[in-house]
């Protein structure tokens, strides 16, 4: 009886308009046509410019890289290395106007940077659209029993460490500025929340309550902290003043589960997950607290689970919604209540997706046979694409604001 009935709700979810969910693909050959053949690249560094300048043109969605004389846009110049610098002077010409000359420099082991700012700029200047090229990644590396956060940049082609405590680090999230990463961590055996600092890696533990300490999402204005505590009983959502230390409880709810906290863009209300109907389900509340308001329910989505709610600038809800046996990324507008699927039904399970900064695309894990990597998720379709070169089990990614 149950796996008919789990049969007949990976049919319905698939419809779609039973839900409101519906699956969204598009072209691989969208977007203006970009040659950067005529780019010359000597040396280690700038050849790795060179890669990353292709990766962003590939995977931007407004933009795609073209053969040597193929594209609308044409791009020619020099990445060059010289004094501990990469330097990449380029031109850039629509058919035949100009669309983009500048030079950019950076230390050599910050070399795909120059390619991410000539792209950044060159798609804000053809299509009005931001990228997230600049933007930086977060994530969970995982070896045996031990699990480490590690940070890369757009490219995804080098992967550095932010930890190494040979214990377990969980659920990193940026605040609003960038300037810290939050997360749970086991490493005083018990689960606290700490940030630390990008630039210098310094940690400060801001939750170690008796009991259980997770969540650690900053609100915009950087002032505040949702948390989920059980030091009252059940894990129940709380907001800490950063300042103050001052606990302010939203939930009591001694027979549920509440988790993944995260705030809305304007900072008003906070979604988070509950299993106080039955089923892990996101809900919202006021981030000063009052009436919950259930989001995502089975009869809305066609799933008995949705889980790991990020709220992007956009107003978009992206989270991961148990379809078919397996989790996939949806995404939903709050105001309206609709949701649909973005991710294809290609045997993977999707999970722990992240808003990227230019509010189209995400960052999830993909799992295959128990293994997970970063992908690249368009929110506006087509394929994912594997987003961190390195090989190893990578896992709750977060991408900088």
């Amino acid at each position: 009886m149950k796996k008919a009935f789990l049969l007949a709700l990976a049919v319905l979810a698939a419809c779609g308009a039973a839900f409101g969910q519906v699956v969204v693909t598009k072209s691989s050959q969208a977007g203006i046509g970009v040659d950067i053949e005529g780019v010359r690249a000597g040396g280690g560094a700038a050849r790795l410019a060179y890669q990353a300048l292709g990766l962003d043109l590939e995977r931007s969605g407004w933009l795609r890289r073209a053969a040597r004389g193929q594209g609308a846009v044409v791009v020619q110049g020099a990445i060059q290395e010289a004094g501990g610098r990469v330097t990449f002077s380029c031109q850039a010409t629509m058919n035949g106007k100009p669309v983009l000359q500048a030079t950019y420099t950076q230390p050599a082991a910050q070399a795909t940077l120059v390619a991410h700012q000539a792209a950044d700029d060159l798609q804000r200047k053809l299509t009005g659209k931001p990228s997230f090229f600049l933007g930086q990644l977060v994530f969970v590396g995982v070896s045996g029993r031990t699990k480490e956060l590690y940070r890369a940049d757009a490219s995804g082609l080098a992967v550095f460490p932010m930890t190494r405590d040979n214990s377990i680090s969980v659920k990193p999230r940026f605040s609003p500025d960038n300037r810290f990463v939050s997360y749970t961590s086991y490493l005083k055996k018990f689960p606290d929340v700490y940030t630390i600092e990008w630039q210098t890696g310094s940690r400060v533990r801001r939750a170690n309550y008796p009991g259980v300490n997770s969540g650690g999402a900053i609100s915009p204005d950087g002032r505040s902290m949702a948390l989920i505590l059980s030091k009252d009983g059940n894990p129940d959502l709380y907001v800490k003043d950063l300042a103050s230390g001052a606990l302010k409880r939203l939930t009591a709810t001694p027979k549920a589960t509440e988790g993944s906290p995260v705030w809305s863009p304007d900072g008003s209300q906070i979604a988070f997950v509950s299993d106080a109907s039955g089923s892990p389900q996101i809900s919202v509340v006021p981030r000063n607290g009052g009436a919950v308001r259930p989001l995502t329910t089975p009869r809305n989505t066609g799933s008995t689970q949705n889980l790991s709610p990020d709220w992007g600038k956009n107003g978009l809800i992206a989270y991961q919604s148990l379809v078919g046996g397996r989790f996939q990324i949806a995404v939903m507008d709050p105001r309206s209540g609709q949701s649909r699927v973005i991710t294809p039904p290609d045997g993977a399970a999707y999970e722990d997706p992240s808003w990227a900064p230019d509010g189209r695309h995400l960052a999830a894990s993909r799992k295959v046979n128990y293994q997970s990597s970063i992908y690249l998720l368009d929110s506006e379709g087509g394929a994912p694409v594997k987003l961190i070169q390195s090989s190893g089990d990578w896992s709750m990614p977060a991408w900088s604001h």
